[in-house]
């Protein structure tokens, strides 16, 4: 596992491993959504839960996870389309490197923008 060396003449050659954006991305979605499903535990459920003490917060919970995953997988369709060229064209890198930080901004900011939403609603009700 790792590299591909080949032997010239007495030397080692290690051939350089390129990116492919393909995996790298379902990588990223994949933990992202292990963030923002902990992120939902901790901030979410734990500002519902000061509000009621009712099984609210684990629909709450479990229907805010449901509904990030086709978000995600947006992301991740964007690059799945890619033939094995593009996959490995470093011409990718910028706009691959905007969508990264699109889907961590939402793994991570959207938990608490909701446990905030969350707790003005509990206040006002």
């Amino acid at each position: 596992m790792g590299k591909a060396t080949e032997h010239r003449h007495g030397a080692t050659y290690v051939k350089p491993r390129t990116r492919d954006w393909r995996r790298a991305m379902s990588d990223h979605v994949a933990y992202g959504l292990l963030v923002y499903t902990g992120l939902q535990i901790f901030v979410t459920v734990k500002a519902l839960s000061e509000g009621t003490s009712s099984l609210l917060p684990y629909l709450a919970l479990i229907v805010l996870v449901a509904g990030i995953i086709p978000a995600l997988r947006w992301f991740e369709s964007r690059w799945i389309g890619l033939n094995d060229d593009e996959a490995a064209d470093e011409a990718y890198a910028a706009a691959f490197r905007r969508d990264v930080a699109g889907l961590w901004t939402l793994a991570i900011g959207l938990p608490f923008a909701l446990a905030l939403l969350f707790k003005g609603l509990l206040s006002i009700f």
